[in-house]
């Protein structure tokens, strides 16, 4: 199989301790993210992609965010390649078992966990030649400032870190990464004039939540997002959801191992695209988009095959063909894309998941990657699958859902 070089629409970027500081207005940079040092007892995971983490002076270093004079995220060595992972800078050597939750400095990390042109070189190294990085301190469609007490100052660190993702992280990149912007949640108007401000830029990608309602905010069907849906659909912008975009995480028993929710965390993707085939909205703004990050897609078919049977066999009391006229599955192709890094099954059933709604991620620089190893993983992952086929899995699906000048 002939592999093409591969866009990755999902990795993550370790913003660099000056972001906000250097892009903020001087007014608001006493209050606005910035970085120090503490150490720190044993991590406590808790629901909702949450940790306790407390101050011990005879625990292990880490470097924290301190935003409105709160800790608000300590960085860790399982979200940040640390050095160590690659003994003596040998790559081939790559230890993903020393990436564990624990505390880890700026100094103790992979350059390109939070350096630009590190991250370049480490990507050209793994056959990758395009990267949609998500946020970190932010989380994963800015929550961080959602909670903010000043949404002034919110707005001002989400429109920051827009300037900093487009103006330092990505046009200097020489492609290598494709800018992913942030919006003010809290605010549906501001929220699309932001989306509308980058979309004037060449930013085709916005961080939404999967669910919004988990994060205090109204739904979908509400109508509330409505400007967000128009201003991304006139303005070819994806709407990029996460997994952990609600700041919940599927679970079962409230005891239950923690390998429990990994194992579930496809199922928020799964109950927000059954909210988004059934909202009408795909069919108020046809040309809007969908991605759902880190989702994987082998649970997609089922998900479709079950909607259209509800919306036939029920229609009779839930009345679905009135919003509905199509079977909902009519509006998946080519506007929902799935997002995987490892799915075998997904990918036996290409018919099914559909071939040109996938695309695929090498989750750099999380526990998850496939980094550095990416192009033997994919050469293995798609054997016996027809070149054309591969292409589409592996970057050209990719430009079409980022709206990318390439071939």
């Amino acid at each position: 199989m002939a592999v093409p070089k591969i866009i990755s629409v999902d990795d993550h970027v370790v913003e660099p301790p000056h972001v906000w500081q250097a892009w903020l207005p001087q007014k608001h940079r006493e209050k606005g993210p910035r970085i120090e040092r503490a150490r720190w007892a044993p991590f406590v995971h808790l629901a909702g992609a949450r940790y306790d983490n407390t101050m011990d002076e005879d625990g292990r270093p880490g470097d924290y965010w301190l935003f409105e004079d709160r800790v608000i995220y300590v960085h860790k060595r399982f979200v940040a390649i640390p050095l160590e992972a690659t003994p003596g800078g040998d790559v081939s050597r790559f230890d993903r078992t020393v990436m564990k939750m624990t505390p880890i400095t700026y100094e103790e990390m992979r350059p390109g966990c939070y350096d630009r042109d590190a991250r370049v070189a480490d990507f050209e190294l793994n056959w990758v030649d395009g990267s949609l990085p998500f946020p970190t301190f932010p989380r994963f469609c800015g929550q961080t400032f959602l909670e903010a007490d000043d949404k002034d100052l919110g707005l001002a660190c989400v429109k920051a870190y827009n300037d900093w993702m487009v103006e330092e992280w990505c046009e200097p990149s020489g492609g290598m990464n494709i800018p992913l912007g942030l919006m003010p949640l809290w605010d549906a108007d501001l929220a699309a004039a932001e989306v509308e401000r980058n979309a004037a830029r060449g930013v085709h990608a916005v961080c939404f939540s999967e669910i919004p309602t988990k994060l205090g905010l109204p739904s979908i069907h509400t109508g509330y997002w409505d400007p967000v849906f128009a201003a991304c659909n006139d303005n070819g912008v994806t709407l990029c959801m996460h997994i952990g975009s609600s700041s919940t995480m599927p679970a079962a028993s409230p005891d239950a191992p923690e390998a429990v929710g990994g194992t579930l965390a496809f199922n928020n993707a799964f109950a927000s695209m059954a909210d988004w085939l059934f909202s009408g909205k795909l069919i108020q703004f046809p040309q809007l988009k969908l991605a759902y990050s880190e989702g994987q897609i082998g649970w997609i078919p089922y998900a479709l095959e079950r909607a259209d049977t509800v919306w036939e066999h029920h229609d009779a009391w839930m009345h679905n063909k009135e919003r509905i006229p199509e079977p909902p599955s009519t509006y998946y192709w080519g506007r929902i894309f799935g997002c995987f890094t490892a799915d075998h099954h997904g990918l036996h059933n290409l018919e099914s998941v559909g071939e040109d709604n996938i695309c695929f991620e090498t989750d750099y620089p999380h526990t998850d990657t496939t980094w550095p190893n990416t192009r033997a993983y994919v050469e293995r992952m798609l054997a016996g699958v027809d070149d054309k086929v591969a292409y589409k899995i592996l970057r050209g699906n990719a430009i079409d859902m980022l709206c990318l000048d390439r071939e």
